[in-house]
């Protein structure tokens, strides 16, 4: 039988020792909230935002990569339709659909007409395609293009300097043009398109619709 002098200590170790485990567990389910699993500080509304659009990336969306949970979109800087400096953070409080593409790449130029009746049909307060142009010669050339071929609902957004490219290439998402992110309104990224797609169709729409929110 063990003293009572002896078991007191002992206990005392194991309590202890059980506590600093406790700590441990707790500070890395902590730490797993706010940097990876659920993103519950950074991206609180991502999971449920993704939830909803995945079953709908299908037909002519089907090739969206949804993210089960969201991270924040990268930090890029580019010139808005007033030319002056812009980045993603402005655009925070509404849901946005980031579309890069160039004058040199014909697939780009292909679906530019849908992602500009997408805007048409959607874009408003809560709602924004953001096709951001990443020619970095001839800055007269673009707008110019949009003109000529009818894209009117669309802003234009340009990086004629080519530094949101890089910055986005870092995360492994973008590997050729176009490439488009759905992003939700606390600027986190819920999935990913490379390649065309037709943005205007009855699939785009439900996704997006899904991406609001709205029914």
């Amino acid at each position: 039988m063990s003293s009572p002098r002896l078991a007191s200590p002992r206990k005392a170790r194991l309590a202890l020792a059980a506590g600093g485990l406790a700590a441990i567990l707790g500070l890395g389910a902590a730490l797993y909230g706010v940097a990876g699993g659920g993103n519950g500080g950074a991206c609180p509304l991502g999971p449920a935002a993704a939830a909803r659009v995945a079953p709908l990336a299908r037909g002519e969306v089907a090739a969206l990569q949804v993210d089960p949970r969201p991270k924040p979109a990268p930090a890029i800087t580019f010139t808005g339709p007033d030319g002056q400096p812009r980045t993603l953070a402005d655009l925070k409080g509404r849901t946005v659909l980031l579309n890069l593409w160039a004058t040199w790449c014909a697939p780009c130029k292909a679906e530019m007409p849908a992602l500009d009746r997408l805007q048409a049909a959607l874009g408003g307060q809560d709602f924004e395609v953001v096709a951001l142009n990443l020619d970095t010669r001839n800055p007269d050339r673009p707008p110019r293009w949009m003109q000529e071929n009818g894209i009117a609902r669309l802003a234009y957004y340009a990086d004629p300097a080519g530094r949101a490219l890089p910055a986005l290439q870092q995360g492994g998402d973008v590997v050729g043009l176009p490439t488009t992110f759905l992003i939700d309104r606390d600027g986190c990224g819920i999935g990913v398109m490379k390649g065309p797609a037709e943005w205007a169709s009855e699939d785009a729409l439900r996704l997006v619709r899904a991406a609001l929110g709205r029914g």
